[in-house]
């Protein structure tokens, strides 16, 4: 079973997505807050294995609470999806940066947030990696340019190389046809870079490729 929590002031919203989810054989609703804190709460009692974070809450909003649960070693296998009511919400890239695994809009289709809690729970990405990339894009295009990191360091040439084209927005299998490397090969790759620098998920590394500058959304060359 998915455990997951629901983390929304509005008591109708939550009770929406409780119906829906519940309805799955496969899906349990665990537990409910209605703010932040009760969300930070809900996250160390419960363990669940997603936590669905609307961002304006009372008390401390759902920035806060991501920041919270995703820095908290006991929490590492929580996930979190933002939910937002602007698909470019400056604060859903402050979300992502903080270790979310990526966002739903709240007038999405019932068919995807049910697909959105079984990806994240699985450890795959929420999102496409275009959406991804069009979201941090956006933002890190109104940031000053970075200065120069040794962050890194720990990478290999091929492994800074696939770093930069999942920050471009390519998927594993695109990847390995640029480098002409099997798909397994390319995850592999992915997956030793998010390791070596503590990336929670692809979102994350996405955000990591923009804020050293391996990837320049913005920026003049």
């Amino acid at each position: 079973m998915i455990r997951v929590v629901l983390a929304d002031d509005q008591v109708l919203v939550r009770a929406g997505f409780r119906a829906l989810l519940s309805a799955q054989p496969d899906i349990e609703v665990v537990g409910e807050a209605g703010d932040g804190e009760e969300a930070v709460d809900a996250a160390r009692r419960l363990r669940p294995d997603v936590v669905l974070m609307d961002i304006r809450m009372p008390r401390l909003d759902g920035l806060a609470a991501t920041k919270r649960i995703c820095s908290d070693e006991r929490l590492d296998g929580v996930r979190i999806v933002i939910l937002t009511t602007f698909e470019l919400d400056e604060y859903v890239f402050e979300a992502l940066r903080n270790g979310a695994s990526g966002f739903l809009v709240k007038d999405t289709e019932p068919v995807e947030l049910i697909h959105a809690v079984r990806a994240v729970a699985a450890g795959d990405a929420l999102l496409s990696p275009s959406v991804t990339r069009r979201l941090i894009a956006e933002f890190a295009a109104r940031a000053k340019e970075p200065a120069p990191s040794s962050r890194l360091n720990v990478l290999t040439d091929r492994e800074r190389e696939v770093m930069a084209l999942v920050g471009e927005g390519l998927s594993n299998e695109e990847i390995a046809e640029r480098l002409v490397v099997s798909p397994a090969t390319a995850k592999t790759h992915v997956s030793r870079t998010m390791v070596k620098l503590g990336a929670r998920d692809r979102a994350q590394l996405v955000v990591l490729a923009y804020e050293s500058g391996l990837v320049k959304p913005g920026w003049l060359p």
